[in-house]
């Protein structure tokens, strides 16, 4: 097929997959599927973006969640692992900015591991250290808190924010050792404000001595998300005592004060309430019994191209 043809044809189902009937026709079809994951994993295929962006589409389909245990040949030139998801996650991170791909960048991806995130199964993917590589899944995506793609950085803060959902995970997501995730989430917070000696010198590496040209991200919903992330690891009380030891407080204060919009400085008051919360007679076994609900997130969008 022609390229233009090729491209024309993918867009068209783009822009027919923000039907829901639409949606679980074409996610439900194992050879669609298929098709798609081989355009995406194939570095020369000069659709690989849009198929990216179908792809996500059809990720609110919860039949897309096979896609984390579904085997199928290794495409050598991107992953070594026969699991899609592996192989996604490899596009991801290796492909970022044409890098192995000149037509591609997979930042859609992003949306597409947000909308798998939110299935426990999903979750738990991205929490487990892997076999093929090794490596915990959800630290291949923290390092692009703060890239120049928006997309890239909405569906990553996304896909954070429902991993935090999976509270026995919190150890290993604080752990310096391990996740680490505490200073991915809050350099997007941070601004150019100087801070004193002793609540600097508290905070997590990365948050210090930033440079004065330091700016927060500028996309009021990513900021949202990210307070909400940090919410969510309040939950237990061990991490309060983490983030407080931090000096988490002063980083969402200065966020509260310099950003003019409601929706973050809400986001930012429900975080100081659980941060200065008084702890007294408060014991574990009431830690234990704490369950956060899950909420819808508004900004995994259908994409559509006009």
């Amino acid at each position: 097929m022609a390229q233009p043809i090729a491209k024309n044809a993918v867009i068209i189902l783009i822009n027919l997959s923000n039907d829901d009937e639409v949606i679980r026709y074409l996610a439900e079809d194992d050879a669609l599927l298929e098709s798609m994951l081989r355009k995406i994993t194939d570095i020369k295929d000069p659709t690989a973006n849009e198929v990216g962006m179908l792809l996500a589409n059809l990720a609110k389909s919860n039949t897309l969640k096979r896609a984390l245990t579904l085997k199928r040949s290794i495409p050598a030139s991107i992953s070594s692992s026969a699991v899609a998801m592996d192989q996604l996650m490899d596009c991801f991170v290796k492909g970022a900015e044409g890098k192995v791909n000149k037509a591609a960048d997979f930042d859609y991806l992003a949306y597409f591991f947000a909308d798998i995130s939110k299935h426990e199964e999903g979750r738990k993917y991205f929490t487990e250290r892997q076999d093929y590589d090794g490596v915990v899944p959800i630290t291949k995506l923290t390092v692009f808190t703060e890239h120049d793609s928006h997309v890239r950085r909405k569906g990553v803060a996304s896909t954070i924010k429902n991993v935090a959902f999976e509270i026995p995970s919190h150890p290993s997501l604080f752990a310096e050792d391990e996740v680490n995730l505490l200073p991915y989430v809050l350099l997007p917070l941070a601004g150019s404000e100087e801070f004193s000696e002793e609540e600097s010198a508290a905070m997590p590496p990365d948050l210090q001595l930033l440079p004065p040209d330091k700016a927060r991200d500028a996309d009021k919903d990513i900021l949202v998300t990210h307070l909400e992330t940090l919410l969510l690891l309040t939950t237990t009380r061990e991490g309060r005592e983490v983030m407080r030891e931090k000096k988490v407080y002063p980083i969402v204060r200065e966020t509260h004060l310099h950003v003019e919009d409601d929706e973050v400085r809400e986001a930012c008051d429900r975080l100081v309430q659980m941060l200065l919360r008084d702890e007294e007679g408060e014991g574990a076994a009431a830690v234990s019994g704490e369950r956060v609900e899950e909420v819808e997130d508004e900004d995994e969008k259908i994409v559509e191209i006009l």
